[in-house]
């Protein structure tokens, strides 16, 4: 068994969880720590033997992953936090396999699922999913008054621990697969949260430094720019050649330039709109 624990937080994801969780049979835990759904998460759960660890957020920190690093008694020392709409690949088991986990962690890339294409190009989001939780830990920071994430940690990277600064992060090559996508309602809806919870981060400076020092410059680099939208299209449909994955691939890049717009928008009058999609 890869000597993982697998952590998988959710909230009414009966529609994504089965996929998920089969594909997690070579990790020698699965955990799911749920905020009270009202679905059947707990009847797939246990279809699938999967342990189901209740949580309800007091409004503080720590936020539900870094909760789950201080009260959970894990049997391993490594944790991969994978979403439930997402999928581990067996080529991504088969590196895991190879992995000697002496480092501090593993960063991760997904690539995304638009309108059921998998798209082979474009933007990739990068992650330190997979880590050992003893080295890495998820930042306090100046956001409880900002609505858009709520109990989840905001989109930023876990760091290493101040005794653990010179540990060794290591990229993978193989991807999560991220079912991102569902309908462009709830796309839509998902993002406006997001967009404000980001406005409001830059204001107030409030990021964790990237663990990795290049993507650390390159994003405050970009959070000063103009016409970031407009950058953003660029970066998925051009520079990552998002135009080779056909007409999904411009609606992906497209999605891109909406959203910043929203956040730029935001950064000026504090007002977002809905991050519309085009079909």
């Amino acid at each position: 068994m890869i000597p993982a624990t697998v952590l998988i937080t959710t909230l009414n994801e009966e529609k994504n969880l089965p996929r998920c969780l089969s594909a997690l049979k070579d990790f020698d835990e699965v955990i799911i720590v749920d905020s009270n759904s009202k679905d059947k998460t707990k009847e797939i759960a246990d279809r699938f033997g999967v342990p189901v660890v209740p949580f309800t957020w007091n409004g503080v920190y720590p936020k539900k992953r870094q909760w789950c690093l201080d009260h959970l008694n894990l049997k391993n020392d490594f944790v991969f936090f994978v979403d439930a709409d997402e999928f581990v690949s067996l080529e991504l088991v088969q590196e895991i396999y190879s992995l000697s986990f002496e480092v501090a962690g593993y960063f991760i890339k997904g690539q995304y699922i638009w309108d059921e294409k998998i798209l082979g190009y474009g933007l990739k989001n990068n992650k330190l999913a997979l880590f050992n939780r003893h080295k890495i830990e998820f930042s306090v920071i100046d956001d409880l008054d900002i609505k858009g994430m709520g109990e989840m940690e905001g989109h930023y990277q876990p760091v290493l621990k101040p005794d653990h600064k010179d540990a060794k992060l290591v990229q993978l090559n193989e991807s999560l697969l991220h079912y991102a996508y569902e309908n462009a309602e709830q796309w839509n809806n998902r993002h406006a949260r997001y967009a404000r919870w980001e406005a409001e981060m830059i204001k107030r400076q409030a990021y964790p430094k990237d663990p990795n020092v290049l993507r650390e410059r390159m994003k405050a680099v970009f959070r000063r720019l103009p016409c970031r939208g407009f950058i953003a299209f660029l970066h998925s449909y051009i520079v990552k050649c998002g135009f080779l994955d056909g007409c999904a691939g411009f609606q992906f890049a497209k999605s891109r330039y909406h959203y910043y717009k929203q956040v730029e928008r935001a950064l000026k009058n504090g007002h977002v709109s809905s991050n519309k999609v085009a079909h």
